[in-house]
């Protein structure tokens, strides 16, 4: 079994999109993927580049990071990958915002704990995000932002897809990038996108 981890936070439709390629990697390889939270409030405070309003909306992103912290340490992890992808259907595809109404309804509709909305606010909970935050970051550099990737002990930015590819073309990739992976000397390979996210 391949050894997957992914850093993910709920405002980056590109981590979404990546996500649902792995989603369906896990339909035609045999792959354990561990769902880890990072932040893009954290990566770019103090960034002198980054819009208020951009910074505005990744602090309200914290929020859903906080409930999946919550329910990794009162549950168990593997509830993160079910949050992540209750959180992503609400935010990418219904095109919600970020707020206490949205988490009450994604932890009503997994029917967890109510207790859990109290997360959302929880400050406390950041201590555990940046700490995921920076192991993910340790692994490929600061100068990247989400989806981070890790297949085995090799981790990396992206990939980077729109639409996801599904079925047998998912593994067909995976397969491609655990090789790039096996490459210790191998860093980049990139090309301007012509596409936005393709949620369909």
């Amino acid at each position: 079994m391949q050894k997957v981890e992914f850093w993910l936070d709920t405002l980056c439709p590109w981590a979404w999109m990546t996500s649902r390629w792995l989603k369906e990697v896990e339909k035609v390889r045999d792959v354990d993927i561990t769902w880890n939270v990072m932040s893009l409030y954290y990566l770019n405070l103090g960034r002198d580049w980054i819009t208020h309003e951009y910074l505005e909306n990744a602090h309200k992103a914290l929020g859903p990071l906080r409930v999946m912290v919550a329910t990794q340490k009162s549950i168990g992890p593997s509830v993160v990958d079910d949050l992540y992808t209750t959180y992503g259907n609400h935010i990418h595809l219904h095109k919600e915002k970020f707020s206490q109404e949205l988490s009450e309804r994604v932890i009503s509709e997994l029917g967890l704990p109510a207790s859990l909305l109290e997360s959302v606010e929880d400050e406390s909970l950041d201590i555990d995000i940046i700490e995921s935050h920076t192991r993910g970051l340790s692994l490929v550099g600061e100068d990247v932002g989400t989806p981070i990737i890790a297949v085995d002990s090799t981790a990396f930015f992206g990939p980077v897809l729109s639409p996801a590819p599904q079925g047998e073309r998912a593994g067909v990739l995976f397969d491609a990038v655990v090789t790039a992976a096996q490459f210790p000397e191998f860093f980049e390979l990139k090309r301007t996108r012509t596409v936005g996210p393709i949620f369909d």
